[in-house]
């Protein structure tokens, strides 16, 4: 079977799930330091978003470290299939999420004016977290469609 990049078990999967593990945490981070941010729905969906994700990229990252380690193949149907519907999952959650995030911080920063009339509302912050959301989920959907491809040839 030809290994493609990012699959389970090779480095470069371990890369690809320490990359959404770290952007989704930074994206949180971010968030979490923008003051007044749990008064908006969105940007309380996104920290969800990217909880969600960094303990499903983390758990990964340390199955395919595993797998490293002992020199074990991960490409079993059931895995795989494990796999394809977990990284779909949080592959959509994130993009809604980020999708709806950036959709309010475009309100306030541009539509409505609120990030100059209301200087302490932190828009940089929310527009950071935003685009690291956005990164985040980048990095799903390139692991979300190797698992789909290598579940066809499974």
């Amino acid at each position: 079977m030809k290994e493609l990049l990012g699959s389970p078990g090779t480095k470069s999967g371990l890369m690809l799930r320490i990359g959404q593990c770290m952007f989704a945490a930074a994206s949180i981070g971010v968030m979490v330091s923008a003051l007044g941010f749990s008064n908006y729905t969105a940007f309380c969906y996104l920290i969800a978003s990217m909880g969600l994700q960094v303990l499903w990229s983390f758990g990964l990252a340390c199955l395919d470290a595993y797998a490293l380690r002992v020199k074990r193949d991960l490409q079993n149907p059931v895995l795989v299939s494990l796999f394809v519907v977990g990284d779909w999952v949080t592959a959509t959650l994130s993009l809604a999420a980020a999708c709806s995030s950036a959709g309010i911080a475009v309100l306030y920063a541009r539509d409505l004016d609120f990030c100059r009339a209301q200087l302490h509302l932190p828009c940089t912050r929310f527009q950071i977290s935003v685009a690291l959301a956005f990164a985040t989920w980048f990095l799903i959907a390139i692991s979300s469609h190797v698992m789909f491809w290598i579940l066809a040839s499974v």
